[in-house]
């Protein structure tokens, strides 16, 4: 998969299995407020719950390296 972001990707991966919201809040674990705010891009989450709904698709959350040019100073 291309460079998603993580709202991106969750809402594209359970797009393409066919589920609700409701759905993949249900067999993840979460409720489904915190998966809308998740696919909605909220900055302040917990990292235990983004990987309960991550694991379902196989992945885990991560370090990954940025453009050092668009850091703000």
């Amino acid at each position: 998969m291309e460079n998603l972001s993580l709202h991106e990707f969750v809402k594209s991966k359970r797009k393409s299995l066919g589920l609700s919201r409701e759905e993949l809040a249900q067999k993840a674990g979460v409720g489904l407020r915190f998966l809308r705010e998740l696919e909605q891009g909220k900055e302040t989450l917990k990292m235990n719950k983004v990987n309960q709904v991550l694991m379902l698709f196989g992945m885990q959350s991560g370090v990954v390296s940025m453009d050092r040019n668009n850091l703000i100073e």
